[in-house]
Parts: structure tokens; sequence; C-alpha cells
């Protein structure tokens, strides 16, 4: 009988207190794990919003921030989709973020920032809290495996996000260093190429059902990682959920990827 997604849940937490680990054979020749960072390493939407409100008091503005945040967040695709198409020339992340915040402080009729805040505004993105088990997961993944972020974020974006969550990359992959976003090829086999390494023995890992079948169908390999919390219940979207034998690795944390994974 198919194993629930409760089931699966209460069974993974239970060894990831165990501490216990089953490393599948075909995974033995993993060598490196990328990650999507947004959602699956980093809790961006209580980041920003928290940062937000607490800006907001200093401002003196009266807005809805929760929804300010999801609307800054909803227009990240659409734009990104003009980049692919060739309808704007390549903008990085943190351009395309800018982009976006100006129509939202059009919209929110919020006036008067200057250049400097307007910055500071766009890089609330490289301020983002990693989710509980991140850096002790990246950290025992790190023991075993080369390991880096395969985002769409650019490598400033990247590096500086990095060193305020404290992730220990071995290596920072950015979409500027091939001027693709997912769900284009040339992003994801940027790290077999840049890593010397066979796509099989690259593993993208990612809380997103679509970016791993996208990482799956140019022959990576593909980890799993459940957040249930990366919408916090808004309406924005639901929080994806998979099956023991959707991906290589389906896991309810970046510790217990780590614990599948043999490290």
């Amino acid at each position: 009988m198919a194993t629930s997604f409760p089931d699966l849940f209460a069974v993974r937490a239970e060894r990831t207190m165990r501490g216990t680990q089953t490393l599948k054979p075909e995974l033995a020749n993993v060598k490196a794990c990328v990650f999507d960072i947004f959602g699956t390493v980093v809790d961006w939407r209580s980041s920003v919003i928290a940062e937000a409100i607490t800006w907001g008091k200093t401002k003196g503005l009266n807005i809805n921030w929760v929804e300010f945040t999801d609307r800054w967040r909803s227009g990240y695709r659409p734009v990104m989709d003009k980049v692919r198409k060739g309808e704007i020339p390549w903008t990085n992340l943190d351009d395309l973020h800018r982009m976006i915040l100006e129509d939202l402080l059009k919209q929110y009729k919020i006036e008067g920032l200057n250049e400097e805040e307007k910055v500071e505004w766009v890089h609330v993105w490289r301020r983002l809290k990693p989710w509980p088990d991140s850096v002790e997961g990246l950290t025992r993944l790190k023991k075993k495996c080369i390991i880096s972020p395969m985002s769409n974020g650019n490598v400033a974006l990247m590096t500086n996000l990095s060193k305020f969550a404290g992730l220990p990359w071995d290596v920072i992959l950015g979409s500027d260093i091939v001027r693709h976003y997912k769900p284009d090829r040339e992003l994801y086999m940027s790290a077999p190429f840049y890593l010397d390494l066979k796509p099989e023995q690259v593993m993208m890992c990612a809380a997103h059902f679509g970016d791993l079948q996208v990482a799956s169908s140019y022959g990576l390999r593909t980890g799993f990682i459940y957040r249930p919390n990366e919408f916090g219940g808004s309406g924005l979207s639901v929080p994806d959920k998979a099956k023991p034998d959707d991906f290589d690795v389906v896991s309810v944390s970046i510790v217990d990827l780590a614990q599948q994974m043999g490290a």
C-alpha cells in the first residue's frame, strides 16, 4: 500500500530524531547537491514581511505589508519570463526585484524614497532567514558532497544572502553566469558543467515539484524537501507535496535529506 504524505512525514521525522539513515545504491555516485533557495533553504515570506513591518512603522506607513510582500513575489515570474522570451534584455534578479518594487511603490502610493532607500529595500532579498534545519543540514551534507545554490538569484544576491544567513556553500553558482533563468536547460546544466561532473552525479534539491521535474528531464538526480510553511497559509500558493517514489529522495528537512544521503 502506498505511503500517505502524513505517514511519510511521521516516519522521516522519527528517523531524523533517531539519526538513522539508509543510502539508496543509485545515489552512491552523487558528488554534488545544488539547491533552490527561495522557499527551500530560506523563509523568504516571513523575512520580508517582518522587515517591511518594521520599516513601515519608522515611516509612519499604514500598509498591508503581507499583501505587499505577496505581490512583490507574485510579480517575479511574469517579469522573469519576459527576459526568457527576449522581450527585455538580460536583467539579473536584483534588478528585476527593483523593477517590481518601483511598480509597487506607485500602487501603494509610497513616495519620497531616495535612491539609497530603494536599494536597501531591494536588498531585503539578500537578508532572508534560513529555515531552522537549513544550516545544520547543509553543514552535514557538505562533509559528503559539494554544495551550491542553483537559484534564479544572481551571484551577488546569493553571496550576500549566504553571508547573512550563514549558509556554508562550497561554491556559488548564479543565473547571471549563464544569463538564463529556470526552467531553461542552460541554468540546470551549469552545475555539472562548472563542477566537472556528469548530470547524474548532481542532485537538484528543492521544495518545488516543477523545479525537480525539469531537473530530472535533464538527467539530474532529484531531492524533494517539504516546506509546509513557505506561503504561510496565504492564497499565494499551496506548498508542494511528494510521494516517496516521485523523486530520488523525498525528505521533510535538509537534515533529513542529508541523513538519507548518508551524511
